[in-house]
């Protein structure tokens, strides 16, 4: 019987050189600063299931359309915050 095996390296493994790691002060306070847009686009997205999994309600379509204008107001409050920071005006 012939034995099968992997003819390439593992999928997951880290290319050589690069070592796995751990996040940085600063990429830990950007993730902190896009949180609200994450979690408004988590809401959006657990919205859209719901119209998939059944019959949406008209407490489903308004449920969509909160979760839709949260998501707008996220990334208007984080371009806005990232324009103030450059100096600039969005």
């Amino acid at each position: 019987m012939k034995h099968i095996g992997a003819c390439q390296a593992v999928v997951t493994a880290a290319p050589s050189g690069l070592v796995e790691r751990e996040p940085t002060g600063p990429e830990l306070d950007a993730i902190e600063q896009e949180l609200p847009l994450i979690l408004a686009e988590v809401d959006l997205l657990d919205a859209q299931i719901t119209f998939l999994n059944r019959i949406p309600t008209e407490l489903d379509a308004r449920r969509l359309r909160r979760a839709r204008r949260r998501v707008l107001a996220a990334r208007r409050a984080l371009t806005n915050r990232a324009a103030g920071a450059a100096g600039g005006a969005a």
